[in-house]
């Protein structure tokens, strides 16, 4: 019987199994909440139907993709624009056949990555119809791979295009990676931050979590990991797999960890006022 693809209506995480699978292995990690009402499983035919495609240039040279309706937490795939062509990271959670004409029709893609298995969305989709030479995921990450093919395992740094750096901070994952594009002056931050907005889309807190649902904090020394990457990075916004959030700055990503390391960590957002 051949593997297809199942995606979990739980969470969104893709699977190629022989038939529907017994469970999902990023719901039943401690990260992640388990289906209240037991597992459901949706074949990729099945849903296709009824989604339709979404882009947005969210700053010149990066578009974030996604789909509607959304498919499990809500993922979207960044495109970013490079002297080499067009790199992605992270992924929508499906993409509809006008996302991946869109994506021909500039050109295809040099390069896929993800900080970690939250943001993988369906990014088999995008090896499978553009078969980008490098999908690269951090080395010590790979068991959360099994729907796609990763060409290139990273270790703690990766040049993924020019101006195109992934860093590995541990913590959230323990392969996790951050993406700083050093032209735009933007971290594509993964699951190692979180911004939390107003009803006006302003943002107006920020956190760092082991888990988010379980609000499990992340320990001291994956707290001064994380910071031995950051200080080293220019940036003046963030790009998580949900969500652009500018006027996040280096500074202000360290006045949150000094924060966090200077009592009992927590797994809450911190008011962007009391980070300076």
């Amino acid at each position: 019987m051949p593997l297809s693809p199942w995606t979990c209506t739980n969470c969104g995480h893709w699977q190629r199994w022989f038939d529907v699978p017994p469970q999902c292995p990023v719901c039943v990690d401690v990260r992640n909440a388990l289906p209240e009402d037991g597992w459901e499983f949706r074949a990729f035919a099945d849903l296709a139907a009824g989604r339709e495609a979404r882009w947005e240039e969210v700053t010149p040279g990066v578009t974030a993709f996604w789909c509607e309706p959304q498919v499990g937490l809500g993922t979207c795939g960044w495109v970013i624009e490079t002297d080499d062509g067009l790199v992605g990271f992270e992924g929508a959670g499906f993409y509809p056949d006008a996302a991946i004409a869109e994506l021909r029709r500039r050109g295809g893609l040099v390069a896929l990555g993800a900080s970690h298995v939250h943001g993988y969305g369906a990014l088999f989709q995008l090896q499978d119809e553009l078969d980008p030479p490098v999908l690269g995921i951090g080395v010590r990450d790979l068991e959360w791979t099994k729907a796609f093919r990763v060409t290139w395992p990273l270790d703690d740094r990766h040049v993924f295009a020019p101006g195109l750096v992934a860093h590995r901070t541990g913590g959230h994952f323990d392969g996790h990676n951050v993406l700083h594009d050093e032209r735009r002056g933007i971290l594509f931050c993964g699951d190692m931050l979180k911004p939390s907005f107003d009803a006006d889309g302003t943002t107006v807190g920020l956190s760092a979590h082991k888990a988010y649902h379980a609000q499990i904090p992340l320990s001291h020394q994956e707290i001064r990991d994380a910071y031995a990457v950051i200080e080293q990075l220019d940036f003046e916004a963030v790009a998580t797999p949900f969500e652009y959030a500018p006027h996040i700055s280096t500074k202000t990503v360290l006045a949150l960890y000094d924060r966090l390391l200077s009592a009992q960590p927590v797994a809450g957002p911190i008011a962007l006022d009391e980070l300076g």
